[in-house]
């Protein structure tokens, strides 16, 4: 199968440029996606118009915050919060200014975290979307804040509030600055929790770590994407500390299902549909319950 990929492909590019006599084709490394986990391979188009998601074993591959929101949100409807909020470096850790820059650059985003308003499927919510391409969507002091912030938006306007987490866990740069949001979030959840407001956690590859330990493990209603890698310790830290092997699939969103620590497993082409039925669900009488 794969050969017979690789002919197709070398005839295209044959077709398009012929190579001199002798001469290699040369094949753009963007035209082809090896999945990671199958070694199952696609044309790059293929992949992307499937949402990112292996034809073969389902391997639902990392998203950016801007690829999420556009296959989650209504065209249009997107208000974002605190665009403009950066991080300062509080401990004055060696180097954190210039590798935030750098990934600033990189990625367009100023932080590992997108929030705002929006509608799915005309059902209005505020909604958090955490980018892992920034130092893994590790939770800082700005990371900390404005998820807070959206909290404290979505009890304020009576919203529901949907979380799309993905992180590495405390920012090691911001020291015990970090471990301080891991208590500010779970406060800001449990006041839009004790106002009556539903709140919906989707767990994406990875979530782990203080992000873990925080505000992702406090939905309402918690979902996860199929085989993603959700827990707080590392496997080697966890089987040092207790002497046991731990099971292969342990710490999969299928292994929480099975636990009780996830509602429902969603695959991503479902979960536009499926979040909008969940907030349409706990509307009642053209408002929120």
């Amino acid at each position: 199968m794969l050969e017979d990929l690789f002919k197709v492909v070398k005839s295209r590019m044959d077709d398009k440029a012929p190579a001199e006599k002798g001469k290699k084709v040369s094949i753009p490394s963007d035209l082809l996606f090896k999945c990671p986990r199958c070694k199952n391979v696609m044309f790059m188009d293929d992949f992307i118009g499937s949402a990112k998601v292996c034809s073969e074993c389902g391997y639902h591959s990392r998203l950016s915050a801007r690829e999420r929101l556009d296959m989650t949100i209504d065209k249009g409807s997107f208000v974002e919060y605190d665009r403009d909020m950066t991080s300062l470096n509080p401990i004055g850790f060696p180097d954190y200014e210039e590798k935030i820059a750098s990934l600033q650059q990189k990625t367009g985003l100023l932080e590992a975290v997108v929030t705002g308003e929006c509608t799915i499927r005309r059902h209005p919510c505020v909604i958090v979307v955490m980018d892992s391409r920034f130092m893994m969507a590790s939770m800082g002091s700005v990371v900390g804040e404005k998820i807070t912030r959206a909290f404290e938006n979505a009890t304020e306007k009576g919203l529901p509030i949907v979380v799309f987490a993905a992180s590495g866990g405390a920012r090691m740069q911001e020291g015990i600055v970090s471990l301080m949001q891991m208590a500010k979030t779970s406060a800001a959840a449990k006041r839009h929790s004790d106002a009556g407001y539903l709140y919906i956690t989707v767990l994406t590859d990875p979530t782990t770590g203080g992000v873990e330990a925080s505000f992702a493990s406090l939905g309402d209603i918690i979902l996860a994407e199929p085989k993603v890698l959700v827990g707080f310790a590392g496997r080697r830290v966890i089987e040092d500390t207790i002497k046991q092997r731990l099971p292969d699939e342990f710490q999969s969103a299928e292994f929480q299902l099975e636990h009780g620590f996830a509602d429902m497993i969603v695959e991503r082409s479902k979960m536009r549909r499926t979040l909008s039925k969940l907030l349409k669900l706990h509307e009642k009488d053209g408002g929120l319950a």
